[in-house]
């Protein structure tokens, strides 16, 4: 060791006051573990005064190693590092203490490692406590921006600038298209944090890990995946993002049965908003009419929403052409799951036979019921247009088990 040596009054020799031989011992921990030299602070004179003088850090000193960790963690240290520089700096410091350097006796030296050790599990105990409490300071505070932003995006806030440079770390381009998907349970068995995670590996795979959000929302799953047409985003002919979700979710073995609702893709600050409310609506039109597919896609329910968005118009329709099966002995329900059920096979007599358990000849018999109660008969295509415009509008206002509004 250099320099002169000075003296606590009734005590054992110290180090330097300036410590100078202490500057390289911790620029050579930081250069082999490759971490900043500032986060030693002042652990290496804590553990020369505890290997020469025997004395443990006080809780100010630790205080400060705590406040390192957190340190570590905002500038992106892993807490191993950290640890492997606190390791490194403690065997370098050993080597060149002057307590083990000059003296022969075994108990003297014993009794410095003791004191070494000692402050080293302190300080490395602190340290990492530290590092982890800021890290879960971390990751509260992204989860919260994270959930903020995915709502201010899914709700198309107002401040577009704010918002496209607050999409930019998300790796969100506002100017290009995006899909909206939602994912929601459809049973008890499904757990939306649970699908979040394989789902957000599957997209990564499937479409990078640019231009896709996947987040939870009112207990359902938000998936946004870009739909430019881009090669790398393109889906097979006839296969649609929900497709691509729900298939993601059987292949992970996801438990519970799951509904997977998706928009059309937008560009814009308010194309993301705009799909998603086409998804929202979607998953809401195929509870109401009780689908029993499990994708559904904005797109193949555009006439649910014209005939949704007018609901005056709608129940009018709705009571003049259906409202005449309600005189039938029985009520307006087997004549009408007859004509859901004939467009429903495509307006095939034989497959709604077999779709609802009964004879071709019976299928028929009730058209020609409907035909003659209401004037409408499905062989026409002007009527049946309006018939089956009916029939939706009933399933989407639960007709007849809800009565219609009273007319004004």
């Amino acid at each position: 060791m250099t320099g002169s040596q000075s003296t606590r009054p009734g005590g054992p020799a110290t180090p330097p006051a300036a410590d100078d031989w202490l500057a390289p011992v911790a620029a050579s921990a930081a250069k082999a573990v490759q971490a900043p030299e500032e986060l030693l602070g002042g652990y290496l004179p804590m553990l020369a005064d505890a290997a020469v003088n025997g004395r443990r850090p006080d809780s100010s000193q630790l205080e400060a190693v705590r406040e390192l960790g957190r340190r570590a963690a905002a500038q992106g240290v892993g807490a191993r590092r950290a640890v492997d520089l606190y390791l490194s700096a403690a065997w370098r410091l050993w080597r060149q203490l002057p307590v083990v350097a000059r003296s022969s006796d075994p108990e003297k030296v014993r009794r410095a490692a003791e004191a070494v050790l000692r402050v080293l599990d302190d300080a490395v105990g602190v340290l990492v406590d530290g590092h982890q409490t800021e890290r879960r300071d971390m990751v509260r505070h992204e989860e919260a921006q994270r959930a903020g932003f995915v709502d201010d995006l899914l709700r198309g806030d107002a401040d577009v600038a704010r918002l496209v440079e607050r999409a930019e770390p998300f790796g969100i381009d506002l100017g290009k298209p995006h899909h909206v998907a939602l994912v929601a349970p459809r049973d008890g068995d499904g757990t939306a944090d649970r699908a979040a995670t394989a789902l957000e590996r599957a997209v990564v795979e499937r479409f990078g890990d640019r231009e896709v959000l996947v987040a939870t929302k009112d207990g359902r799953v938000v998936v946004v995946v870009p739909g430019g047409p881009s090669p790398a985003f393109a889906l097979p002919e006839g296969v649609g993002v929900g497709t691509v979700l729900h298939q993601a979710l059987q292949r992970r073995g996801i438990a519970g049965r799951w509904r997977v609702a998706a928009g059309r893709a937008f560009a814009g600050a308010y194309g993301v908003a705009r799909s998603y409310e086409e998804a929202l609506e979607a998953l809401t039109v195929a509870d109401r009419l009780g689908l029993e597919t499990d994708v559904v896609h904005a797109r193949d329910l555009l006439v649910h929403r014209v005939l949704g968005r007018d609901q005056a118009a709608m129940v009018d329709l709705v009571r003049d052409v259906l409202s005449p099966l309600e005189r039938v002995r029985g009520g307006a329900e087997v004549l009408l799951e007859t004509l859901q059920g004939y467009f429903d096979a495509g307006e095939v007599a034989t497959e709604a036979a077999r779709r609802l358990h009964v004879s071709v000849r019976t299928v028929t018999y009730r058209l020609a019921r409907v035909a003659q109660l209401t004037g409408y008969r499905v062989s026409r295509p002007d009527q049946r247009f309006a018939l089956h415009a009916a029939v939706l509008g009933a399933r989407l206002l639960d007709w007849p088990a809800t009565p219609l509004p009273a007319e004004p």
